[in-house]
């Protein structure tokens, strides 16, 4: 997952399934300005539609992702 971080500050990256459920959280804390590319390891998520969330002190950005095993 690729992600932008424009000012320096505390940021939460999780990944929920279509219900709502979350099921990882892929970055939770103080992050410096920048470009970033996480890994997410879903080899114990099936197959299915994700939604990612980005939060940080001034914004929240969430897109949907499929997984396809």
């Amino acid at each position: 997952i690729k992600f932008s971080v424009p000012d320096a500050g505390d940021i939460r990256l999780a990944v929920y399934n279509i219900v709502g459920e979350e099921v990882a959280v892929l970055v939770d804390g103080f992050t410096e300005a920048g470009f970033y590319d996480v890994t997410f390891d879903a080899r114990s998520l099936p197959s299915g539609v994700y939604l990612y969330k980005l939060q940080s002190a001034n914004s929240v950005e969430t897109k949907k992702m499929m997984l396809l095993k």
